[in-house]
């Protein structure tokens, strides 16, 4: 037997992101988030925001560039 799709409203993946409408509008448009229009209606399967969600996920020290000049990660704890 077939699985069914999921469809979700652009509201409903918007929440389900935390961002708004015209963030997934962006996404959208710029292709990162695969969109299917039915008529004046756009609707995104669940199974590619969910892929959208992991594909998105930041990975142990991308974020060095985001640190004050000198800090680490591994020293905010140890002063005190």
């Amino acid at each position: 037997m077939p699985s069914t799709t999921e469809w979700m409203s652009t509201a409903d993946a918007a929440k389900a992101l935390g961002i708004t409408p015209r963030t997934l509008y962006r996404f959208i448009d710029h292709g990162d988030l695969p969109a299917y229009r039915f008529g004046r209606v756009i609707r995104l399967k669940a199974s590619d925001v969910e892929e959208f969600v992991e594909a998105n996920r930041v990975q142990p020290g991308e974020l060095k560039h985001l640190y004050p000049d000198g800090a680490d990660k591994d020293d905010a704890g140890d002063q005190q």
